[in-house]
């Protein structure tokens, strides 16, 4: 055999599926893949300050609602893997930064030192935002979740609000991902069953054409406004 027919050999594509299937797999595992290093670069640039906290949080909670979407329980299940530490483990990633933000569920938040007008004015303005928008009948998924991103970060960020306050808790209860239970990954229910066990948040369990329904917006209408209610008592109180 000749060099050239060797070269040749070598450049040739190597199919990593045979069929529809196995290209699924494929897909889904390289997409975790990719948001888990972007995760990891996008966290080396903050921590180096490279880049602004305004726009290091919404890059990390962009990203964060990727890892968070159903295709990713999927993706750990075809990995045969428990967890994504294991699948970190499994793939010989390096990411520390990157599973620690997963764990966290949210950017970095950076409290400032005393609550200024401006700080107090940002979390009104965002409570204000999103109790219109529902009262507005907005329904839509991605019309509702960068308003809820916005409020969780602007609370979290209030410097002297406790972390039990009624104001955190209740905006936490619609936002903050729980992970998957181990125990549960290979659960042999349906799917529908599954998807009930993941306990996913609300609405990072739906995809962004999906709507919450009635029942739904007036649970978090009610929660909203009893967390902008505790905010204004506490500002009231301090």
């Amino acid at each position: 055999m000749s060099g050239i027919d060797v070269s040749q050999n070598l450049l040739q594509d190597v199919r990593l599926y045979e069929n529809n299937r196995e290209r699924e797999r494929v897909d889904c595992l390289s997409e975790l893949y990719a948001v888990l290093k972007s995760l990891e670069c996008l966290e080396t640039l903050f921590a180096g300050d490279y880049i602004a906290h305004e726009e290091y949080s919404t890059e990390c909670a962009k990203l964060l609602r990727q890892y968070k979407a159903r295709m990713f329980i999927t993706a750990l299940r075809q990995a045969q893997v428990s967890n994504v530490d294991d699948f970190v483990a499994k793939y010989q990633l390096t990411c520390p930064a990157s599973l620690e933000r997963i764990r966290e569920g949210h950017p970095v938040i950076v409290r400032k030192k005393e609550n200024t007008p401006k700080l107090i004015k940002d979390v009104v303005e965002t409570f204000i935002t999103y109790i219109d928008q529902l009262k507005l009948n907005v329904r839509a998924v991605d019309e509702l979740q960068p308003s809820l991103n916005d409020l969780y970060l602007s609370v979290s960020a209030f410097p002297s609000l406790p972390d039990d306050a009624e104001s955190r808790t209740k905006v936490k209860k619609w936002y903050v991902y729980e992970a998957l239970h181990p125990a549960l990954l290979f659960n042999n229910t349906a799917e529908g069953e599954f998807l009930a066990y993941c306990r996913l948040d609300k609405l990072n369990e739906m995809s962004a054409t999906e709507e919450i329904n009635e029942e739904e917006a007036r649970q978090m209408t009610f929660d909203i406004e009893c967390a902008y209610t505790a905010f204004n008592r506490f500002l009231e109180n301090h």
